[in-house]
């Protein structure tokens, strides 16, 4: 398997050779230079495998330069019961007939985020001691990214996590879950801004491959392929837990805000996963519905991004969505940057009225989007009438699903967290405080080590600079 730039500027490469990276060189996203289709017979023969084994069944078909045998090690030492607190490592859930809930907040650190963040550490490590070098991580998080990259990487030989976060803009459980770590590899960085802003600026030190090789920097945020194509396997096992013999089509309902999600549903859609719908559930922050029902994509400015009570999708520049319109375009690298270029220049582009994007329902893409009361409307009427308390962001995903379920086709929702990360929005709904593990009581009242920073690009290159040896 080789991998390509969405933009076109970049001669393809292993996986091995991107997975450090995040940005191609041509500031476009890696992707692979074709989907792996799996047949109805291969398919059918891995509904009963483990959740190690169904994941290197199709991580080998993108990481063919890893060796299989250590592949599967990694893979059967990263999915544990002891790690994700339950031998189905993603555990369903029915709420009603042909209504779901895929658990995935069953990590250390509550969140979907470390289905993939966990085995990308052990990637990091294999990859980073085979070849003697080190590496600067430098990601942006709205919430859940962070920890679950920190908790990830803490302690790992040759890895230092620089992590910038919009300052007093998540809640205090994430915030207190990331500035509390004491490693001495994680470095904490709370930015006056929203999250584009620290994105902006990691895409930014990203872009300047100078001072990327100098300082070995890498990512960890959804831009990097490994975290895409690890969530791709939580679509195939669910798929298996919902459905018997034969390939019964599943809809999956995906809140969202950087669009990696969702990617990978897609992806396992063009593999041969029998999906009907993707349906997109966005909040306040509604740029990706606004794109799915008009064919414009339209990023807001800092000051026109909503602060809502789904924080970690208070996002308005998905940053996996280029990947997407990338495919959706026909993978034409120079439609696909013209179309960036259209954005840096005029903060838009639209596809309405194009074939390209009559693509979309051939692709089974849909969209809705939430708000604060029907999120707590929507936690306060699962929590009383199938007795299961969900997140605020999950609530978005369940809401956004009763517009999209069809007779007889199971929906899927993906949980995104424990709603312990969000009290102030479940003491709201329900009148009381959500459930919280042990190892997280008081949580808050930890001290925190954290460094502030404007949105300066130049500022945080000398912080960087400063803490990480030159290679």
């Amino acid at each position: 398997m080789r991998y390509l730039s969405t933009r076109g500027g970049m001669p393809p490469q292993g996986f091995t050779d991107i997975l450090l990276g995040g940005l191609a060189p041509d500031g476009g996203l890696v992707m692979p230079q074709q989907f792996p289709v799996i047949d109805a017979a291969t398919l059918e023969s891995w509904r009963t495998l483990p959740y190690a084994d169904l994941a290197f069944e199709i991580l080998r078909r993108y990481c063919d330069d890893i060796d299989p045998a250590v592949l599967q090690a990694l893979l059967r030492d990263t999915y544990t019961e002891q790690v994700f607190g339950s031998p189905d490592i993603v555990p369903l859930s029915t709420l009603e007939p042909d209504l779901h809930l895929l658990g995935l907040s069953n990590g250390p650190t509550l969140a979907f985020k470390d289905v993939a963040m966990q085995l990308l550490g052990r990637l990091f490590e294999h990859v980073l001691t085979q070849s003697g070098q080190s590496l600067n991580i430098l990601g942006a998080t709205s919430g859940d990214t962070g920890s679950a990259a920190e908790y990830a990487m803490r302690g790992r030989r040759g890895i230092r996590v620089f992590m910038l976060s919009p300052d007093g803009r998540m809640s205090p459980f994430q915030t207190a879950q990331m500035f509390s770590l004491r490693d001495d590899n994680i470095f904490n960085i709370a930015v006056d801004g929203v999250f584009d802003d620290c994105q902006d600026m990691v895409k930014a030190v990203s872009g300047d491959l100078a001072f990327k090789a100098r300082y070995a920097i890498g990512t960890v945020n959804s831009i990097n392929w490994a975290r895409v194509v690890a969530q791709v396997v939580y679509y195939f096992k669910a798929w298996f837990a919902v459905t018997t013999q034969g390939s019964r089509p599943v809809s999956f309902t995906v809140p969202s805000g950087n669009f990696g999600n969702v990617l990978a549903g897609h992806i396992a859609r063009r593999m041969g996963l029998p999906i009907r719908r993707l349906v997109v559930a966005t909040n306040e922050n509604d740029v990706l519905d606004e794109f799915f029902r008009t064919g414009i994509y339209r990023p807001r400015r800092t000051a026109d991004t909503f602060q809502t009570s789904s924080p970690s999708m208070d996002i308005s520049k998905a940053s996996n969505f280029e990947r997407f319109v990338w495919d959706l375009v026909g993978q034409d690298t120079a439609r696909t940057a013209a179309l960036w270029r259209d954005v840096d220049q005029r903060g838009a582009f639209d596809l309405s009225g194009t074939a390209e994007f009559a693509r979309i329902a051939e692709f089974g893409v849909v969209s809705g989007s939430s708000n604060h009361a029907l999120r707590v409307s929507t936690i306060r009427a699962t929590a009383q009438r199938f007795g299961v308390v969900i997140d605020p962001h999950t609530a978005d995903g369940v809401a956004v699903a009763a517009h999209w379920r069809e007779d007889g086709v199971p929906m899927v929702c993906l949980e995104t967290a424990l709603p312990a990360k969000f009290e102030e929005t479940i003491r709201e709904a329900l009148g009381r405080d959500p459930e919280r593990p042990a190892a997280y009581q008081g949580i808050e009242h930890l001290a925190q080590r954290y460094s502030r920073m404007p949105a300066d690009v130049s500022m945080l290159k000398r912080y960087i600079a400063a803490r990480a040896p030159a290679v």
